[in-house]
């Protein structure tokens, strides 16, 4: 703990609610797991850390042109002094279902000492801001049950601030044993839905694979991943060639196994049935509601603000003898809104950015 307390912990990140999907961004992908296209050899204990990581850190991603505000907050809060970090725990039977603790050393001891190095990132302002380590940094395993770690500013920015992401399911690294498998799933979810054509040589670089020949690439390799994608991911592929040049071309899965799913597949149309209450009964025009309706879609924690707000707007209302849909449209938002600043205010991270409020208008 003492090599911890020589770096600047900004933030404590404690969410053990799993997702039914998660999203990662394009950038994080490019420069940690395909740096120069190629993809890095990572072992499915250290992918499931990451996948973990982000679920924890899912409340807090955004993409900069919906949320401009957040990425000078975010900025503000980690990207102003060197060495800046956020702390974070895991369970370690995420990592290690079977209770290796060999296993969960191995996970952790490979992301510590893979892309280890200086890093450098320039603020809002212009100023340089370095860090140093791997994607985490001093990891601590605990025998409650916990390894706690830290992660840089530089690569925790990579992972909330998504300009471009794609969803995969959380699960998937689960269900699913091979590594290279779930790289695959990955690279899959980024390549157009009209697909893609590569050369063997290619691919096989790609993916640290020394297949002879396209059919042997294909049945060997994308054969067996087609099965798991088929059966555990929502992300699927039908695959042909022609002499050395493979064509792979991505489709949606009609049928996920149960299993792959966490949470009921109700929830969703509960959001929906949700958001649309709320446009009717307070009569607002679409253009007004796409804020309201992303924020309180997308991320769960300020969705369980909005209806603590929304309660207290109804509780309010009913002590002044007031009808609460005497507030349409506009009017209703910034109602919300305002209660949302209060209890917002409230709380540790109202104290520490007080402008860090989720905005619905």
């Amino acid at each position: 703990m003492l090599e911890k307390n020589l770096r600047l912990v900004k933030r404590e990140f404690d969410n053990e609610n799993n997702h039914d999907r998660i999203r990662i961004g394009n950038q994080f992908v490019d420069d940690f797991i395909f740096e120069n296209q190629i993809a890095a050899d990572i072992p499915i204990n250290a992918l499931r850390v990451i996948f973990n990581i982000i679920s924890i850190i899912s409340s807090e991603q955004f993409r900069p042109e919906d949320r401009p505000h957040q990425l000078s907050l975010f900025d503000k809060e980690f990207e102003t002094e060197n060495n800046t970090f956020a702390l974070m725990k895991i369970r370690n039977s995420k990592i290690s279902p079977s209770g290796s603790t060999k296993q969960v050393v191995e996970a952790y001891e490979f992301l510590a000492k893979f892309k280890m190095g200086w890093y450098s990132a320039e603020n809002s302002i212009g100023k340089e801001i370095k860090t140093f380590g791997g994607l985490i940094v001093a990891p601590s395993y605990d025998i409650r049950g916990y390894t706690s770690f830290l992660i840089s500013s530089y690569w925790l920015k990579k992972l909330v601030v998504i300009p471009e992401y794609n969803y995969i399911l959380y699960h998937l690294v689960y269900n699913v044993k091979n590594n290279k498998h779930i790289i695959f799933a990955i690279w899959l979810a980024k390549i157009p839905i009209t697909g893609t054509m590569a050369k063997l040589a290619t691919l096989n670089r790609k993916f640290g694979l020394n297949y002879k020949s396209s059919n042997d690439f294909c049945f060997k390799f994308l054969k067996l991943v087609r099965i798991n994608l088929n059966r555990f991911g929502s992300l699927s592929f039908n695959f042909k060639y022609n002499k050395d040049s493979i064509t792979i071309i991505p489709y949606e899965t009609k049928k996920i196994a149960k299993e792959s799913l966490g949470v009921n597949a109700n929830e969703n149309l509960e959001i929906t049935y949700r958001l649309n209450y709320f446009r009717k009964r307070y009569h607002i025009e679409q253009q007004e509601f796409t804020q309201f309706s992303y924020q309180y879609r997308n991320i769960p924690q300020t969705r369980e603000l909005i209806e603590k707000s929304y309660r207290h707007f109804i509780k309010r209302n009913r002590l002044k003898r007031l009808a609460s849909n005497l507030f349409i449209g506009q009017d209703f938002l910034k109602e919300i809104q305002s209660i949302i600043i209060e209890f917002y205010k409230s709380t540790r991270m109202g104290i520490l950015l007080p402008n860090g409020y989720p905005v619905i208008i």
